[in-house]
């Protein structure tokens, strides 16, 4: 498809971007490619009744790609003339021809078709325009209601991104998008003896407007979570044990991104990417034979679902965004790839590289990695459990560098006894490994939401990436919970 360029600052950034991939050919790469970005970005927060921080940036530049023999280049200047360009695409060149003076296995890619597209992300709200007063209002009443229903601390904040993006390659792509994403929640904490509870109402963001906002009700909630913070502080401890565990939309959003998402980078599996928490415990020799967990775990990849924070129409490749299964039925059969990487696995596929900005390289990012629905509701599948522990919204975690062994904790948990939700349970825990515990899920809400994860932390330098987790809650048997004594 074609489409008019939307215009920054009086005209479009192709241009630009062109001079770049021009020049980096003409200095002897034989694969170029340059993305113009150009970012706004606001965030505040309120404290206990009162608007405590606000921030708000911009930023624009271009960063070029360059490949030469066996290694890649990368550029990038603050500076979007048309000589600044040019000079960024030699630069890319040359530090991909001293690179390649060490030589390493030829860089080969897969397939993208070029195209000449236009994205946006769906926005009913632009969050941009809505007055700062009405948002600080909306902040200041959350944590007042907070205070007032009990909460010793209360807080609450939003975040606003605004990215728009021109790309170019030497292959013919000329893609521009304009990807808005906002979100945001509040936090209620009690103070008692030696101890403190928290119940937040979990962080959402998404790729929408400020209707996102307006639909998390941050007021409404803020009271119940203060409640829940106090009844936390003389709730007794989640006993420990095996059970059968039971965990919320919101956390297995949490477990998904850390046990899988990361696991099926492939940058991570190949070694490439082993200094950020490590690489991964799969075997490429394994695709399409492995066990990854129950045959009720269908795991996608979908950089299309709408909404969703890890949604966008082309990745930083210019590969278009398609959905595909990264566990079908139990069995992993896909990864996250970028087009050197799917290269080097002998796959025909990519689509999943991104960075958080004009000035760093693009890598292997999750999407949206999410679990399709399943068959049963929460109220059923608590409603089938004898004896068991429900636990949600997360609050901390560990996982190994192969991201194998992990550890979490929740906020609030609940004795589950002949099919009924019984007693509040503090300081929840839970543990395991990998397959084994995703062998265990035996239940599966239809209940999903897509779940935003805008922190989460890669490379280095390091990066900060934006991803979608579909989720619903489910039912593992034989979980290791709480802590002994």
């Amino acid at each position: 498809m074609s489409h008019r360029a939307p215009r920054v600052g009086g005209m479009s950034h192709f241009d630009e971007a062109g001079a770049a991939v021009q020049a980096a050919l003409d200095a002897g790469a034989r694969y170029a490619d340059a993305r113009v970005m150009v970012c706004r970005t606001e965030s505040m927060t309120a404290r206990n009744g009162a608007v405590e921080d606000l921030g708000s940036d911009e930023s624009a530049g271009l960063g070029v790609r360059a490949l030469v023999g066996s290694s890649w280049g990368f550029y990038a200047v603050p500076d979007l003339s048309e000589p600044a360009a040019r000079a960024a695409g030699r630069r890319a060149a040359q530090i991909a021809a001293a690179s390649a003076q060490v030589a390493g296995p030829p860089v080969e890619l897969t397939r993208s078709e070029p195209v000449t597209a236009s994205w946006a992300s769906d926005c009913v709200v632009d969050p941009l325009s809505v007055p700062l007063s009405d948002k600080g209002d909306l902040l200041v009443r959350a944590t007042t209601a907070a205070k007032e229903a009990g909460a010793d601390l209360a807080q609450a904040g939003y975040a606003i991104w605004d990215t728009r993006k021109w790309f170019v390659s030497s292959e013919g792509h000329r893609i521009d998008q304009h990807v808005r994403e906002c979100g945001g929640g509040v936090t209620a904490n009690a103070i008692g003896e030696g101890e403190v509870q928290r119940r937040s109402l979990p962080g959402q963001y998404g790729t929408r407007g400020w209707e996102l906002v307006e639909e998390l009700d941050l007021v409404g909630n803020a009271p119940r979570l203060a409640e829940e913070a106090r009844e936390l502080l003389t709730a007794p401890l989640c006993p420990a044990g095996e059970t059968t565990l039971i965990l919320g939309g919101s956390q297995l959003a949490l477990q998904i991104h850390e046990s899988v998402g990361h696991a099926i980078e492939l940058d991570r599996i190949l070694g490439w990417e082993a200094a950020f928490a490590g690489t991964s415990w799969l075997d490429l020799s394994r695709l399409g034979r492995l066990r990854y967990g129950s045959e009720l775990m269908n795991i996608t990849i979908d950089p299309t679902f709408p909404g969703a924070l890890g949604s966008f129409g082309y990745d930083d490749e210019g590969t278009p965004a398609t959905k595909r299964h990264a566990v079908r039925d139990g069995v992993w059969v896909g990864v996250l790839a970028g087009r050197d990487s799917a290269a080097v696995a002998g796959l025909d596929y990519a689509g999943s590289v991104r960075s958080d900005g004009w000035s760093r390289l693009p890598m292997v990012r999750m999407t949206n990695v999410g679990l399709e629905p399943g068959p049963h509701t929460l109220d059923e599948i608590i409603a089938a459990t004898d004896d068991g522990v429900f636990m949600e919204t997360n609050r901390s975690w560990s996982i190994d560098d192969r991201r194998l062994n992990f550890q979490f904790g929740c906020e609030i948990g609940y004795e589950i006894k002949n099919g009924r939700r019984g007693r509040m349970l503090r300081n929840p825990t839970y543990t395991g490994i990998g397959p084994k515990f995703w062998q265990s899920m035996d239940m599966l809400s239809s209940e999903t939401i897509a779940w935003g994860t805008p922190n989460c932390g890669k490379g280095q330098p390091g990066q900060v990436g934006h991803t979608g987790h579909p989720a619903a809650p489910a039912r593992f048997t034989n979980v290791r919970v709480g802590v002994r004594g």
